[in-house]
């Protein structure tokens, strides 16, 4: 599985403005929860599952395995490590 296989209609840079959407919603809502005490590794749990079963219900389980088999690369490549700025 690829979640950057496309359509050929599919216009990629339509495809960016949507996923710049989705993730200025989720971090309204995580920032909602958090304010309402929801605990962050609670949501991380939560965000997981649900982005896992949203992919194995369009792509199947099969496809999704072989896509997660290279995450623990790319979190210790620091993919997913926000750097925060000293001032």
């Amino acid at each position: 599985m690829s979640v950057t296989t496309y359509p050929p209609e599919r216009d990629l840079q339509a495809d960016r403005e949507q996923k710049q959407t989705a993730l200025s919603y989720l971090s309204e809502a995580w920032a909602e929860a958090l304010h309402d005490g929801v605990d962050g590794d609670c949501l991380a749990q939560a965000s997981l599952f649900t982005a896992f079963a949203e992919l194995v219900g369009t792509y199947g389980e099969d496809a999704v395995a072989k896509f997660v088999e290279g995450l623990p690369g790319r979190v210790r490549n620091g993919e997913f490590s926000v750097a925060l700025a000293k001032q």
